[in-house]
């Protein structure tokens, strides 16, 4: 052990506790923040091991990953510091153990099956709406909270979309052999996202049968099986949880399902579980029952930083991972005006209204990869001709409220948005 982890502490803000695991290159140790008293897992990693076998850009990778997809079916990385000697990365501490455990004690009832499918294709669609793939996924990888949620780790072996080659394929052989898709054992170039739905479909086939469904002592007789995507399902799988794991363990990767199909398909909406419905959509139903404030007034210093027209900055960042959950706009229209654009916009796109004299909430009918998108708008007056309107995200995903309001929303407000030629 390095010096720090012996005295148990370490950057004299965590304590370390017991050994939770190991594997080659890392060791994970129950930990406590001392200044807030929450229980960590620390993986501590060694830096001579990785830089002699060249991974440290595989660390770097996780790190910037695991940054990047917070979502609740994902374990929380929560800060990464280094010493001389080693890596340490401070992340959810997760009490429940690995779903393997559950399915060494033999195959799981279908619902229950199906409930953590769900937490899966969920987690993982939300990777791959980021551009990241997966590419290690396997039972020993999901982890189960105490109330039983799964929660997808180890981002080692992870790609995002800059690692695609000209060809917009990816060409590192990984993962492990009975879970990895044929087109990534065959070496041709393949696609991140449809080679973690083969993944998904071995841990459902694995959850609903209890084994394996290419299972072979020899692994280049495994491989062919693979290739061939020659396997049988027991006889207990009922006749839509067949037909969908046939269709994810599909060897053509062009025609093999998508995510988006998976969770459209009817063995994967029946009885979606509380925890895909986003506590954010409780929230907003509250929020949006409570009364409105009349029409507040807003002074010259509150809006210095407002652009012409809409601050629409968020909208195009050009690096898609610095996400913004709100943009603002300018009007010289009434506030009853602005409010009917709004309605306009949510019946064209499948949104309830909640408003009021100063403020609009609309919620989304769809369940997104965050729950259903909430967005909140509310009034601010200037003078009594010239409102200024700010608009945020009250619940569900940031790049799918991105995406509605540079292809929905601000379309459909052009007209009303004040600009200086506005008035010449």
């Amino acid at each position: 052990m390095a010096p720090e982890e012996k005295c148990g502490a370490l950057n004299g803000k965590y304590e370390l506790g017991r050994l939770l695991g190991h594997g080659t290159f890392a060791k994970v140790y129950h930990a406590r923040n001392v200044q807030n008293g929450k229980n960590v897992a620390m993986k501590v990693v060694g830096k001579e091991k990785v830089i002699k076998v060249g991974m440290m850009d595989q660390i770097k990778r996780e790190i910037s990953v695991m940054k990047m997809v917070k979502n609740p079916n994902i374990v929380e990385l929560h800060e990464v510091m280094a010493s001389k000697t080693k890596i340490y990365f401070a992340m959810e501490f997760v009490r429940g153990g690995e779903l393997f455990a559950k399915i060494a004690k033999g195959k799981l009832r279908e619902d229950v099956a199906r409930g953590y499918f769900q937490q899966l294709i969920s987690a993982i669609d939300f990777c791959h709406s980021r551009g990241v793939f997966h590419r290690d996924l396997k039972p020993e990888n999901l982890l189960l909270d105490e109330e039983g949620n799964l929660k997808v780790t180890d981002f080692g072996l992870s790609a995002f979309t800059e690692h695609l080659r000209q060809d917009g394929l990816l060409h590192t052989t990984c993962g492990t052999p009975a879970y990895v898709a044929p087109e990534v054992i065959g070496k041709k170039g393949y696609d991140g996202s449809k080679a973690d739905i083969w993944s998904c479909g071995v841990i459902l086939y694995v959850l609903l049968a209890g084994f394996l469904p290419f299972q072979e002592e020899n692994i280049m007789a495994m491989y062919k099986k693979i290739y061939r995507g020659d396997f049988k399902c027991p006889p207990w799988f009922s006749s839509e949880a067949r037909r969908l794991i046939t269709k994810m363990l599909d060897p053509n990767p062009n025609s093999r399902i998508t995510t988006s199909k998976i969770m459209d398909s009817s063995w994967f909406k029946k009885s979606i579980p509380r925890t895909l419905r986003n506590k954010d959509e409780e929230e907003f139903a509250f929020a949006s029952d409570k009364a409105c404030k009349e029409v507040e007034t807003m002074n010259a210093f509150h809006i210095i930083s407002l652009s012409e027209g809409f601050d629409l900055s968020p909208l195009f960042e050009e690096n898609k991972r610095n996400e913004k959950e709100h943009m603002r706009f300018a009007t010289t229209r009434s506030a009853s005006s602005v409010i009917s654009k709004l309605e306009e916009v949510a019946k064209t796109s499948n949104f309830s209204v909640k408003k009021s004299d100063s403020c609009v909430r609309l919620q989304g009918q769809v369940t997104g990869r965050k729950g259903k998108l909430g967005i909140a708008a509310d009034i601010f007056a200037v003078t009594n001709s010239f409102l200024v309107v700010e608009v945020n995200k009250a619940s569900g995903d940031t790049l799918e409220y991105n995406q509605f309001c540079s292809k929905e929303l601000r379309p459909a407000l052009k007209d009303i948005v004040w600009t200086s030629s506005t008035l010449t």
